[in-house]
């Protein structure tokens, strides 16, 4: 039944009760409008010759007395009252007894127990049907479908991502017109892959297509086809399809698909388990016996590597289009998206943030915007500064200033020696980024840190960088032995010994920096299980060979320590200088300290914002930090 007409009904019976209920208990004397009187006040009127007339129904008696007033009466089985009226004269009319309610109510009253059993029996009819229909909706798909209500997205909306835009416009072109292709024998493909990290803009890809081509989106996620029940995820497979082809042209996007279609025949129900045959549906539905044109189905993952190859092949994903982390060009065409709706100051520069942000995927620039937005609420400011988005780069990369930490003197003063190890050795080593700022005040896990520029975006990294790395890493600990000693040494160095390391043995497995190991890979390249994250696991080797990559490790890793023993040792009267500048002022940018280091000491007349520079804050080391992130520089992309 139609929700309208059904609720139409609702309310006439709900008017028609309220009717029949104000008319039976309605007063007689309100129905008529006369006064009621006691049945002796009648017989004294009468007496007394003052009633007009009377009209006689049953045992009910209305009339008027002599002055026009209407009266009303109950008469009891009183034979002698006709005898008494007829000697005084009065006027009697006898009419038969009938009711007051109106016809309708009449029938309404008396259907009204009928109409109750009717209604009780509809009632539970339609209860046992929806619980048999919540019974078998499991079978029913799950897959919202999203119109302009919910809010169209464009190509305009997305952006640092051009490759992938022109690889998706001739699926928008093919929506709207499908006679272009087809005339010159094209097909447009039934599926389309986007691979790519967490937060680079795959979903808004897919709605940005449905927004141009300006059809029906349906959105689904891979685990919303498997539950419990075996059959159940196949069933709104097919569901989802006939519900698509229904909406025809339109676009199907699974959201993390690699949670259906992993490798079949690796779990332990063998061909017969609900996810196995989830994804044979699948499969049968993007390219089997029935053609379904006109859907075309968009999918994400950043795990394309544990897909089934069934999935992958010609005729059902056609097309992988890679959606990587934008580029500095498109970083700050991203910011400008972003920031539409945020007042910004006049000193903001996009291009410069943009700089700042190497390795920032579209949701972190995102992030990145409306913390400065906050930042800037949070100080009372009516526009974005510079400064705000400064120190929300800062606190995106670094976790919140923790100036309520206690720390002893003490404490201070060995941070103050090891952030400025790491800086000073930053200053001197070959080649490595320049300095961009060095302080002491906790940040997220950190008791200090020491942040560099990279002045553009690195695709690969030298071997004197490389080196030029590992001796900056063993700064800190350098600095605490040659101030303090070796018995006063802590263990703040201990996320700089295990970058150290991470990177020593991707060396000499990885990338054949070593002279007795040769250019041969020793570990396996998992890159792609978690894009943007490298996992490398041990292949097995011999133990000679082991006990050679452990010596090799080793040996990189101490002429890092011996590099940085020397450099420090040559210049300890600037890490004196610099340390107390630190434990002075807390924070040095980069600026600064080269100044420092020329003869020229900082004058601060208040606190200052961190000036604006080019690149990108990149924590290169800190004390008291274990760091589980991988550094970026640990795994450059290859060269094409």
């Amino acid at each position: 039944m139609n929700p309208n007409l059904r609720n139409f009904a609702l309310w006439a019976i709900i008017i028609l009760l309220v009717l029949a209920l104000v008319t039976l208990f309605q007063n007689p004397g309100q129905r008529t409008g006369s006064s009621e009187i006691p049945y002796s006040q009648l017989l004294v009127e009468a007496d007394q010759g003052r009633i007009s007339n009377v009209v006689i129904s049953g045992q009910e008696v209305t009339g008027t007395f002599t002055d026009g007033k209407p009266f009303q009466t109950y008469m009891p089985n009183d034979p002698d009252f006709i005898r008494k009226l007829t000697a005084k004269g009065v006027q009697i009319t006898a009419k038969p007894q009938s009711s007051e309610t109106p016809w309708f109510m009449a029938i309404l009253l008396n259907s009204l127990p009928f109409l109750l059993i009717v209604g009780a029996w509809f009632f539970l009819s339609r209860q046992m049907q929806n619980g048999a229909g919540r019974a078998m909706g499991f079978g029913k798909s799950k897959a919202k479908l999203l119109n302009e209500a919910h809010g169209r997205v464009t190509f305009e909306d997305v952006a640092g991502v051009d490759e992938a835009k022109e690889d998706l416009q001739e699926i928008v072109e093919f929506l709207k017109d499908p006679q272009k292709f087809q005339r010159l024998g094209g097909r447009i493909p039934r599926g389309v892959l986007l691979v790519g990290s967490p937060g680079t803009g795959k979903t808004l890809i897919a709605r940005a297509v449905a927004g141009e081509a300006n059809v029906p989106f349906f959105t689904i996620s891979g685990s919303d086809f498997v539950e419990m029940f075996v059959g159940v995820g196949a069933s709104r497979v097919r569901d989802m399809f006939d519900q698509a082809k229904k909406n025809a042209p339109c676009i199907i996007f699974i959201d993390e698909i690699d949670a259906v279609g992993r490798h079949r025949g690796a779990g332990l129900g063998g061909g017969n388990d609900e996810r196995e045959q989830t994804l044979n549906q699948l499969l049968v539905e993007m390219d089997g016996f029935e053609a379904n044109e006109g859907i075309i189905i968009i999918a994400a993952t950043n795990r394309p590597d544990v897909l089934d190859p069934a999935l992958l092949r010609p005729g059902r994903f056609d097309r992988q289009i890679v959606v990587p982390a934008p580029d500095v060009l498109g970083r700050e065409k991203i910011l400008k998206v972003h920031v539409r709706k945020v007042p910004l100051a006049p000193d903001v520069e996009l291009k410069t943030i943009a700089r700042g942000t190497p390795g920032f995927s579209g949701a972190d620039l995102m992030n990145l915007v409306n913390e400065a937005a906050l930042l800037a609420a949070r100080r009372g400011r009516r526009l974005v500064t510079m400064a705000e988005f400064e120190d929300a780069k800062d606190k995106v990369m670094m976790g919140a200033e923790r100036r309520s930490l206690v720390m002893t003197e003490d404490e201070k003063r060995l941070t103050a020696y090891h952030e400025a190890g790491h800086a000073l050795l930053a200053l001197n080593v070959p080649a490595t980024d320049p300095v961009h700022k060095a302080t002491i005040i906790p940040r997220g896990r950190a008791l200090g840190m020491v942040m560099q520029l990279p002045e553009r975006d690195k695709l690969s990294m030298s071997y004197e960088q490389m080196t030029s790395r590992l001796t900056i890493m063993m700064g800190g600990r350098v600095a605490e032995e040659l101030v303090f000693g070796a018995d006063k040494v802590t263990s703040g160095a201990a996320s700089d010994i295990e970058q150290a390391t991470r990177l020593a043995r991707m060396m000499v497995t990885r990338w054949g920096f070593s002279s007795e190991l040769g250019t041969v890979a020793y570990g396996e390249n998992q890159e792609e299980v978690f894009l943007g994250y490298s996992v490398s696991r041990q292949q097995n080797i011999s133990e000679a060979t082991a006990q050679k990559i452990d010596a090799e490790i080793r040996r990189l890793v101490e002429h890092g320590y011996a590099e940085a023993t020397r450099i420090l040792t040559d210049k300890k009267d600037e890490l004196e200088n610099l340390a107390q500048a630190l434990l002075e002022f807390e924070t040095l940018t980069g600026e600064e300290i080269r100044d420092l280091l020329a003869g020229k000491r900082p004058v601060r007349e208040q606190p200052e914002e961190p000036k604006p520079q080019r690149g990108s804050p990149v924590p290169q080391a800190g004390r008291g930090r274990p760091r589980p992130e991988p550094d970026p520089g640990l795994e450059p992309q290859p060269q094409t």
